[in-house]
């Protein structure tokens, strides 16, 4: 089966505990692939455990055709590392780029670019539009295909897909993933989903909002919760990233192929005028957002 992250959040959210899974038969199951967007270690965990058979985590984009990275099942599974799409497919050959140009060293974060050629099903143009092809996917990083994707790679050569680089805030200078801070979010015990996005901050030109949806059921105040993950913010990733707000709501605005609307959620919360996307799920969930974001007080 192939889906989206964001469709076993959704699940995980309504039944924690697996109770539904354990009532049908899944014998005819051999893998779940997940792909479309970030997949945070807990959710593959849930998986894992609900379903028993192998996770597969992989990063590809309509325009490359097929898998830039993954865990090959059919040749043979590498060992997992949660939060990597694992290694490279062959044919494509990944490079993690600074705003300059430069490889980044290993574990740094940077522009997830493919070097040129491209090779075999990717895509080799727009259809009637040679420039915008060019001026989108090849003038930022000369010789380079720019993904648009943010992220690092280790020193086995794993990759890491953190964010759009659209996505990464800028904190008093300092340049954080989302990905990695709702990363923190998602392995609370109460979190079914969650999203971070950067609001403007006079001072610091960026901070940190996290928005939580809880699982069924989760019967701890929300005060708490917003306690317990501010806290994990900071012990995982540091007092750099200035994590100290959170919200919960009710259900995250989605796309209906399931990717969260984290640039309209940003003008939500920073009082910009905005546009309901064509592709949204439930337009009214901009209004449930708009509500709660009405209690946001200026950053300390």
């Amino acid at each position: 089966m192939f889906t989206a992250p964001t469709a076993i959040r959704a699940i995980k959210r309504e039944d924690p505990s697996g109770e539904l899974v354990k009532s049908r038969d899944l014998s005819w199951l051999r893998a779940l692939f997940l792909a479309g967007e970030r997949s945070d270690p807990a959710t593959i965990q849930w998986a894992e455990a609900q379903l028993h058979v192998p996770v597969i985590d992989h990063w590809w984009q309509t325009e490359t055709g097929w898998a830039i990275a993954g865990n090959p099942l059919g040749i043979g599974r590498v060992p997992i590392k949660y939060g990597s799409t694992a290694r490279a497919m062959p044919g494509w050959d990944v490079r993690v780029l600074d705003a300059d140009g430069r490889e980044t060293p290993r574990t740094g974060m940077g522009a997830l670019c493919l070097k040129l050629p491209l090779p075999p099903g990717a895509a080799p143009t727009l259809w009637n539009a040679d420039a915008r092809y060019e001026s989108a996917y090849l003038s930022s990083y000369p010789g380079f295909y720019q993904t648009g994707d943010a992220g690092l790679m280790d020193e086995d050569d794993y990759i890491y897909v953190m964010s759009r680089t659209d996505d990464i805030i800028n904190v008093a200078g300092h340049r954080l993933s989302t990905g990695a801070m709702e990363e923190v979010l998602a392995a609370h015990p109460d979190v079914a989903e969650c999203a971070v996005i950067g609001i403007a901050d006079a001072l610091k030109g960026q901070v940190p909002l996290g928005l939580l949806v809880l699982k069924k059921g989760a019967a701890r105040a929300h005060d708490e919760i917003v306690k317990d993950v501010v806290q994990a913010v900071r012990d995982r990733i540091g007092p750099v990233a200035g994590f100290k707000r959170a919200l919960v709501i009710q259900r995250l605005p989605k796309t209906r192929s399931g990717k969260i609307l984290r640039g309209t959620l940003q003008k939500i919360a920073d009082g910009e005028t905005y546009s309901v996307p064509a592709t949204i799920d439930d337009p009214a969930i901009l209004d449930e957002i708009a509500t709660v974001m009405r209690e946001l007080s200026p950053a300390s």
